[in-house]
């Protein structure tokens, strides 16, 4: 969720969550839930009036539109019901029609337009509730693919677990489906179902997994004194942050003077299951470990416009001696991993679960008409080492801990304690 950058204007919300989509219908940023959940630096820039392109012969388009217009015949309407003439409406919608399929040809999984009611979908779902299954989707190895359920909610609740893989929603195949088509089929109104087919690892063959849509509060940051976090040694403070939303950097700055204040030396910070969100959240958050200046992370544009490098605002105010571990897993992504990488880079933290999520590209949100946006791939990201975060394969930890359901079901988390064991070294 990257926002601003003087210099670029298409940074100026800059959203960096995995593409994904929390699927539900309002939520800040991505969750919805299927969740965009602040892509992956996306700007708000709107573009202005177009020039068609010169070396580029369209009237093949212009063809088939007035071919459709003067011949196209619904097959399901009566052969009895008079054919009406096309409407303004229908227009409309073969151009947004057209925009979907240039975006398509892309064959990029986070390139995608968004119609009117997506669109107004996306940015109620950067508010912070909504209604949906709470979970964040992405395609992955060509396959829809669940990034992480959100804690508490109705996803969690039914068994999504992240990795799940997502063969069909109410019936419908998913094989060659877009991230926002499949948004769209798992949003709806709190108490309705939505029935998914899942793939899992260890599955004998695929399961029916029906869940009831409710309205989702999304939890962004607690600390140990919240309920879900228990058993933690008295000497060890947990920070537990489910997502990078414009309001993160507040409510993690008053955990942490709380950490501060409570004079311990050793912090968990637990981005398990967040599937990312605004980069300037995660450059905020990151300064508060990191002298002024350090590189965080850098826009790779490849040519395209000059790279765009973040660095620490350098708050830096953590005890010395402070010894930090971070949670990670597969379901942690984008700003999570940029976040992570930073720390560990500049020798501040030890990572610790399994390798992480790997959404190494930012995306640009771009408002092609009031009411209407382009999400486009339009860099890369580049660690403070000057490489990619490595797409689909994700960031290995320093300490591999693995958890399974049974454990989850004991209430035990062997991730957790391995945290504590590696701070207490």
């Amino acid at each position: 969720m990257p926002e601003n950058d003087t210099k670029n204007p298409r940074t100026t919300s800059t959203l960096i969550a995995s593409a994904i989509v929390i699927l539900g219908i309002g939520f800040g940023g991505g969750f919805a839930t299927e969740r965009y959940f602040m892509e992956s630096g996306v700007s708000n820039a709107i573009v202005g009036t177009a020039s068609p392109p010169t070396n580029v012969d369209l009237s093949p388009v212009w063809k088939a539109w007035d071919v459709i217009n003067d011949k196209f015949v619904p097959a399901a309407v009566a052969t009895s019901t008079p054919i009406a003439s096309t409407t303004a409406q229908e227009d409309q919608d073969k151009v947004w029609g057209m925009i979907e399929g240039l975006a398509a040809s892309l064959n990029d999984p986070y390139t995608f337009f968004l119609p009117p009611q997506q669109n107004t979908d996306f940015n109620q779902d950067m508010s912070g509730s909504f209604e949906g299954v709470g979970m964040e989707i992405d395609i992955k190895d060509g396959i829809l693919t669940v990034v992480s359920p959100l804690k508490g909610t109705p996803a969690e609740q039914a068994g999504i677990k992240a990795d799940d893989q997502i063969l069909k929603i109410d019936g419908t195949d998913t094989k060659d489906m877009d991230v926002n088509t499949a948004v769209t089929k798992i949003r709806g109104p709190k108490g309705t179902q939505v029935t998914l087919l899942i793939s899992r690892a260890g599955w004998d063959a695929p399961k029916e997994i029906k869940v009831t849509r409710d309205t989702i509060q999304v939890p962004i940051v607690a600390t140990q004194a919240d309920t879900h976090i228990k058993n933690i040694p008295s000497d060890v403070y947990v920070i537990s942050v489910s997502t990078f939303t414009s309001n993160s950097p507040d409510l993690f700055r008053n955990a942490m003077r709380d950490f501060i204040q409570s004079g311990k030396k050793k912090l968990i910070i637990d981005l398990r299951g967040n599937p990312g969100g605004y980069l300037e959240a995660a450059v905020d958050m990151a300064s508060w470990f990191l002298p002024a200046g350090d590189v965080i992370v850098t826009e790779d544009y490849n040519g395209h416009a000059d790279n765009i490098v973040h660095r620490s605002l350098g708050y830096n105010v953590v005890p010395a001696g402070t010894k930090v571990a971070i949670l990670v897993d597969k379901g942690s992504a984008s700003a999570s991993e940029i976040f992570s990488d930073a720390l560990r880079y500049y020798g501040v933290a030890k990572l610790v679960g399994t390798n992480t999520f790997g959404k190494g590209s930012v995306q640009e949100l771009v408002q092609i008409t009031p009411d209407t946006s382009l999400k486009v791939t339009v860099a890369r990201w580049l660690g403070p080492d000057g490489k990619q975060i490595p797409q689909h394969e994700g960031i290995a930890p320093d300490v591999v801990a693995t958890t399974s359901d049974d454990l989850i079901k004991a209430s035990k988390d062997p991730q957790m304690d391995a945290a504590v064991k590696y701070l207490n070294q």
